[in-house]
């Protein structure tokens, strides 16, 4: 299965599926981190045109999309005319990934694009014991199933929150690559569930 992990350059997803025998690749503007082969550094619409790839993944910008982020993108902050863009940059990637792909998802955050997710995932279903409520958006899938559900910590708040539930991790040159990295458990499902053998195809 030929398979494009759009705005990735961690590697993550990609070396998921590529462990299963897929031919998949990832693109960013970025290079990738693991200086991978099998990565195409550009315009992620050019790699989404660039072959006929049997799924797309895709996981673009959330900085200005994610609710998060209100203070400085909400309405009237300096910073609204990006989240504008950013929104429609990302509405025109869903629609040209869903016109060429006949299985695509798309990742984000709790956020405020105008389409709805098909489904949110949080770490703590598939074996990681942090929060990150995570909408993806679904086109020709099936809904991502939970792999390892667990249980809240006895304090009352998991490994990545401080006990108020905020987000522990503090500011740093790399914050928003930690927080921009696919759980593992989350890219092994999709790449389990969603290989062409296991959904039908």
């Amino acid at each position: 299965m030929n398979v494009l992990v759009a705005c990735e350059y961690s590697g993550v997803v990609r070396e998921s599926f590529r462990s299963l025998g897929h031919d998949a690749w990832s693109n960013d503007l970025l290079p990738a981190d693991d200086n991978s082969p099998n990565h195409i550094q550009g315009d992620c619409a050019d790699a989404i045109r660039s072959k006929k790839w049997d799924l797309i993944i895709m996981h673009p910008p959330c900085t200005a999309l994610a609710v998060s982020g209100n203070a400085w993108y909400g309405s009237g902050m300096p910073k609204h005319d990006q989240r504008l863009e950013a929104i429609q940059w990302t509405v025109d990637l869903w629609n040209l990934a869903t016109s060429v792909c006949a299985k695509v998802c798309m990742e984000n955050p709790v956020g405020v694009l105008p389409i709805k997710p098909a489904q949110y995932v949080q770490p703590w279903q598939f074996g990681h014991a942090e929060s990150k409520k995570t909408g993806l958006w679904l086109h020709g899938l099936p809904e991502l199933k939970s792999t390892q559900l667990l249980d809240k910590p006895a304090c009352g708040y998991w490994d990545n929150q401080t006990p108020s539930g905020q987000n522990k991790l503090g500011p740093s040159l790399d914050r928003a690559k930690i927080r921009s990295t696919t759980y593992q458990g989350i890219a092994s499902a999709m790449a389990q569930q969603w290989s062409m053998k296991n959904n039908g195809a």
